[in-house]
């Protein structure tokens, strides 16, 4: 007897029923409809990217988690015996694979700025919704299959931009009805920090050890910063910052004191409070809290970053980004500037499911169900269909007359808020039994008025 076996995914991915993806439909038509009340274009980038398009432009980290796509044909005929032996994987997997999937929407949107200058009008403002890979443990709100909803602007140093990213920010979640905290923090900080404990040259290793506070603690970060090089007395002073509390202005002001001695840092503290200073006076909604923690660990962001949390709602971030100066520049194309946010479709998804705050008729598809009776009365019911969709509301008939238990059935099952019942009485009094399936009414509608009635 053969075994046959079930059918799976893999981990980390997931299917979308039609339920799931009318609900889907809904976070990306909101998220969209508030980029382009900013000005912002579509845009869409291949899934795969060649991989020197993607190595080098994540960190160390970022590389490994990577999901790289076998060269066709005899993708092994390249190795030598050396690349076969242990330890030599990440040498061979360059060999036999030059492309990856993409990690996120950011190193293609730059690599697209960079092969289409010529096209573009700068500032370039666009915003992208497409699927993105990495090769992730999967665990609850972190998937190895993910959409994200990117905006970015390229091509202006203008700390108005950020300012715009947070008005957006405000907005999409004031949308969904989600109460978030926006953290900030800025990259030149991090760098001022750095070097104030005298190891500038380790930033990358400091910044990716504190940027997993919350997720390890700092008995586990002071390891790792142990481990990576830094001496008890840089360590030791490193403990204010990571422990700091109060008000912007309070965080602020410890900062200033500890790195004042660095320009670089000092330029991210002007940075913050410029932009502070303007979401302030604009009255934003959503005002941002100062994070010194917040690293943000990928290697390109340069000036602000940001994170938001849901206030509500056990997850990880639900969007981040900043300001990253020099990612054009990896490509060729010096001197421009681009800040940008994603917002993760995914873990909005489970954010709006855990909270119930989905609008009631983001469940509803058809509008109308026609009960099928068969005969005269199917025709009569298949030409009252017509003029209903016409006129732009959704509706459909049962495909088969079969009893009426089994049609009302399925009205239920798929939600569907109206009944017509076209049968011998109606077709001869010219008028349709409406049956309002919640409340369980029933009203008879001439045909002619049925449009009104549902519209």
């Amino acid at each position: 007897m053969v075994t046959i076996q079930k059918p799976s995914i893999p981990k980390g991915t997931r299917d979308f029923g039609p339920m799931e993806m009318i609900k889907r439909r809904y976070i990306f038509d909101t998220i969209k409809t508030v980029f382009e009340k900013y000005g912002f274009l579509p845009l869409e980038t291949p899934s795969m990217e060649n991989l020197s398009t993607l190595l080098g432009k994540y960190g160390e980290e970022g590389d490994k988690l990577l999901f790289k796509v076998l060269n066709s044909g005899d993708f092994l005929k390249d190795l030598s015996q050396k690349d076969l032996e242990e330890g030599n994987s990440a040498a061979a997997g360059v060999k036999i694979s030059e492309k990856g999937l993409r990690y996120d929407l950011t190193v293609p949107f730059a690599r697209y700025v960079v092969q289409h200058q010529n096209e573009i009008v700068f500032p370039f403002k666009r915003y992208q919704v497409q699927p993105v890979w990495r090769a992730d443990r999967p665990q609850k709100g972190r998937y190895r299959e993910f959409y994200q909803c990117d905006v970015d602007v390229v091509g202006s140093d203008s700390l108005l931009n950020e300012v715009e990213l947070i008005q957006i920010i405000s907005d999409v979640f004031a949308a969904f009805k989600v109460s978030v905290t926006l953290k900030l923090n800025n990259r030149k900080i991090l760098y001022g920090i750095s070097e104030s404990i005298g190891h500038a040259d380790k930033m990358t290793d400091i910044t990716v050890a504190i940027d997993k506070l919350d997720k390890i603690g700092l008995e586990n970060v002071n390891a790792e910063l142990e481990s990576k090089g830094l001496d008890s007395d840089a360590i030791n002073r490193l403990q204010p910052i990571l422990t700091l509390q109060g008000d912007n202005e309070t965080k602020l002001e410890c900062i200033k004191s500890m790195i004042s001695g660095s320009e670089t840092g000092m330029k991210g503290i002007e940075e913050v409070e410029t932009i502070l200073s303007v979401v302030q006076a604009l009255n934003i909604p959503l005002q941002p809290e100062l994070d010194l923690s917040l690293a943000r660990g990928l290697n390109y962001y340069t000036g602000a970053i940001f994170e938001v949390k849901a206030n509500d709602f056990a997850i990880g971030s639900i969007s981040g980004g900043g300001r990253y100066d020099d990612l054009t520049g990896i490509f060729g194309l010096k001197g421009v500037s681009g800040v940008g946010v994603s917002f993760g479709a995914d873990r909005i998804y489970d954010v709006l499911t855990g909270l119930n705050l989905f609008p009631e008729d983001t469940n509803i598809t058809t509008k109308v169900l026609f009960v099928n009776f068969g005969g005269k009365e199917q025709i009569a019911a298949l030409k009252l269909l017509s003029q209903v969709r016409n006129a732009g509301i959704a509706a459909e008939i049962y495909p088969e007359s079969v009893k009426m238990k089994k049609q009302m059935d399925y009205a239920n099952k798929r939600s569907i808020p109206y009944v017509v019942l076209i049968g011998e009485n109606e077709l001869i009094s010219g008028q349709a039994t409406v049956k309002e399936m919640k409340k369980g009414e029933q009203k008879t509608i001439p045909f002619e008025e049925l449009i009104d009635f549902f519209a």
